[in-house]
C-alpha cells in the first residue's frame, strides 16, 4: 500500500486488514502453513507519518526502495492527495511499477495519482462521490464512472471512497481463492453483505440520513420498511401532505434522485438481501421486494446493479458452493 501523509486512515486499513484477515482464515480453516499475503506500507519516506484523522502511521520503507516481488500495488487517497499530484519522483515510479505488478488498484482519490501518471487514459474509473467531476474535469481522456463501488479495468482497479477499498479487497480475495473464502473473511470482519463492484456509492438506506426535512425522512423510513406497499408519488405524495408535483419537486431536490428511482433502489436493494440471504424462489422474491414480476426484477437489477438475478444470486448467496482456494503460495501486498 502506497500511502502518503494526510491520508484517510481506512483507506491503508481497510484493505490491508482484509488480506491480512484472510492469510490468518487460510491458516486457520484451511491448514496452510505459509501466509496467503505478506502487506506492507510504503510512504514518502520510511517511517512515521500523520493520516488525516491526527493518527501516527508507519511506512515500513520508502517507497522507491521496494523490491521487484510485489503482486498488488495499492494505492491510498484522502485529502492529501492534491498536495502529490507534482511529485514526479513518485509519479514516475507508480508509472514503472503499473508494468511490473499483476494487479495496480486506487482506493478513493488515489486515482488521482493514476491518472497522472497516464493509466487511466481511455478507461473507465471511479473514486469518491465527492471527486468525480473534479477527476472529470482535470483529466477528461478517463472515463469517469461515479455511481459504482469499483471499477476494473483490465489490470487496473479503481474504488470510490473509504470501505470501498474493502469491497475491493474482498474482491481480489475472491480472484485468488475463491468465494467461499472471501465470504467467509467478510463474516469474520463483519462485512455482512458483500457488494458488487456495480453497486451505486449510495444505498438507499444512506439516502435516508440526507433529507434535511424531518417529513421526507419518515416517509423514507416508511419505503424501507415497506418496498412491496402502494408507492406510487401520488400515494407518497399524500403520506407527506403535499401536492404530486410539490412532493417530486422537493424530494428530487433534496435527495438528489426521484421518488420513483429511490422506490426502485430501496426494492432492489431488498431483493438483493434476499438472493443472499435466502433459499426463497424468484417469483417469491419479487412478492417480497415490491418488484411485481420475475422480467421487472430482471430489468431493475440489470439497470441498476448490472448483472440479472440468478446471477447474482449464483455469485453473492452465502450458501452457494463456492470456489475452490487456489494454491499455497505468498501474494506480497504493497
Amino acid at each position: 500500500m502506497l500511502a502518503h501523509p494526510d491520508t484517510q486512515v481506512l483507506d491503508i486499513m481497510g484493505p490491508l486488514e482484509v488480506f491480512s484477515r484472510t492469510t490468518r482464515w487460510l491458516k486457520d480453516e484451511g491448514g496452510w502453513t505459509r501466509d496467503a499475503y505478506s502487506v506492507e506500507i510504503l510512504g514518502l519516506r520510511k517511517g512515521p507519518f500523520r493520516v488525516s484523522s491526527g493518527l501516527t502511521i508507519h511506512a515500513d520503507r520508502r517507497f522507491d526502495q521496494a523490491g521487484p516481488g510485489i503482486d498488488t500495488l495499492l494505492i491510498a487517497g484522502g485529502r492529501g492527495t492534491a498536495k502529490y499530484y507534482q511529485h514526479p519522483p513518485m509519479i514516475r515510479w507508480i508509472r514503472r511499477e503499473a508494468r511490473r505488478v499483476r494487479r495496480l488498484a486506487s482506493v478513493c482519490t488515489g486515482a488521482f495519482l493514476l491518472a497522472e501518471a497516464g493509466l487511466l487514459k481511455g478507461l473507465r474509473a471511479t473514486t469518491h462521490w465527492a471527486s468525480c467531476r473534479e477527476l472529470a474535469a482535470r483529466y477528461p481522456e478517463v472515463q469517469v464512472e461515479p455511481d459504482t463501488i469499483f471499477v476494473k479495468a483490465g489490470s487496473i482497479y479503481t474504488t470510490a471512497g473509504v470501505t470501498a477499498g474493502m469491497d475491493l479487497a474482498l474482491a481480489l480475495v475472491e480472484e485468488d481463492h475463491g468465494r467461499e473464502v472471501a465470504l467467509a473473511v467478510a463474516r469474520h470482519l463483519v462485512l455482512f453483505l458483500r457488494r458488487p463492484g456495480g453497486q451505486a456509492q449510495f444505498s438507499a438506506q444512506l439516502a435516508v440520513q440526507f433529507a434535511e426535512r424531518e417529513a421526507l425522512r419518515d416517509l423514507q423510513a416508511h419505503i424501507l420498511d415497506h418496498p412491496r406497499g402502494d408507492l406510487g408519488v401520488e400515494s407518497l405524495a399524500r403520506r407527506a401532505r403535499m401536492s404530486p408535483r410539490n412532493f417530486a419537486r422537493v424530494f428530487t431536490r433534496e435527495l438528489g434522485i426521484s421518488p420513483a428511482r429511490f422506490v426502485t433502489s430501496v426494492r432492489v436493494e431488498t431483493a438483493r438481501r434476499l438472493l443472499e440471504e435466502t433459499a426463497d424462489d424468484l417469483e417469491s422474491i419479487c412478492r417480497a421486494s415490491g418488484l411485481g414480476t420475475t422480467e421487472s426484477m430482471r430489468r431493475a437489477f440489470l439497470r441498476t446493479v448490472g448483472v440479472p438475478p440468478a446471477r447474482y444470486r449464483e455469485r453473492f448467496n452465502r450458501h452457494h458452493p463456492g470456489g475452490r482456494s487456489s494454491a499455497p503460495g505468498s501474494k506480497e501486498i504493497a
